[in-house]
C-alpha cells in the first residue's frame, strides 16, 4: 500500500510504502493505531497493584526534536512528554529496572479512558498502552546497578488464542558470559 505525506524535515510531499492487514471479506484496510517512542524517563516508574493482583506501571517519557530556525538560524528544541502504561510482567520489569533518565524504546497504541475526579466530574485521559518495552541503556549506564537478564524486548504477556506447535530443534550452545564490560544496548 502506498500513501503520500508532507515531510516537515524535507519540506515536500513524499511517497511512503507500508503494509497493512486487510479485512479479507470487505477488502478494506483496518484502522492503524500504533505509536513508537524512543526517549528518556522523566521520573521513576509509578507501580501499583490492581485488585486482581496484577501490576500496573505508569511512566512518563520525554522525546525531543531540534531544528535550526530558518529566520534566525538559532537552534530550537521542543520536548514532548508522553504518558505510558504497562500491565502485568512488563509493569514488573519497568518497576525493577527503569529509573529516571533511563532510555527506552516503546511500542504501543493510543487509548483514551474515562474516569471521575474527586469532585465527581468525568475526566478523559489519552495515554499510550505499551505493548513492547525495550531498555536502551547499557548496563553501566544504569544507576541502580541492576540490568535486564536478556537484551530482548518484553512483549505483551497474553496467552496465545490457539496452541502453537513448534518443530523440535537442537538447542544452541551458549557463549560463555565472562566479558561483562561490553556496551550491549537494550
Amino acid at each position: 500500500m502506498k500513501a503520500w505525506i508532507y515531510s516537515k524535515f524535507s519540506g515536500r510531499i513524499e511517497q511512503i510504502f507500508f503494509t497493512a492487514k486487510l479485512n479479507k471479506e470487505e477488502d478494506i484496510m483496518a484502522g492503524v493505531n500504533k505509536v513508537i517512542i524512543v526517549g528518556n524517563l522523566g521520573n521513576d516508574p509509578e507501580i501499583r497493584t490492581m485488585p486482581n493482583g496484577e501490576a500496573v506501571a505508569n511512566i512518563t517519557v520525554a522525546t525531543s526534536e531540534s531544528w535550526n530556525d530558518k529566520n534566525t538560524g538559532e537552534r530550537r528544541e521542543v520536548t514532548e512528554w508522553h504518558r505510558i502504561v504497562f500491565y502485568r510482567r512488563q509493569a514488573e520489569v519497568a518497576g525493577e529496572y527503569l529509573r529516571k533518565g533511563s532510555k527506552v524504546y516503546v511500542e504501543g497504541r493510543l487509548k483514551t479512558r474515562k474516569w471521575q475526579d474527586q469532585n465527581g466530574q468525568e475526566r478523559y485521559t489519552t495515554e499510550i498502552q505499551g505493548d513492547v518495552l525495550q531498555m536502551l541503556d547499557s548496563r553501566s549506564d544504569r544507576q541502580s546497578g541492576g540490568y535486564a537478564p536478556a537484551a530482548q524486548p518484553t512483549y505483551p504477556s497474553q496467552a496465545p488464542s490457539a496452541p502453537r506447535s513448534t518443530p523440535a530443534s537442537k538447542p544452541a550452545a551458549e557463549a560463555p558470559m565472562d566479558n561483562f564490560d561490553d556496551d550491549i544496548p537494550f
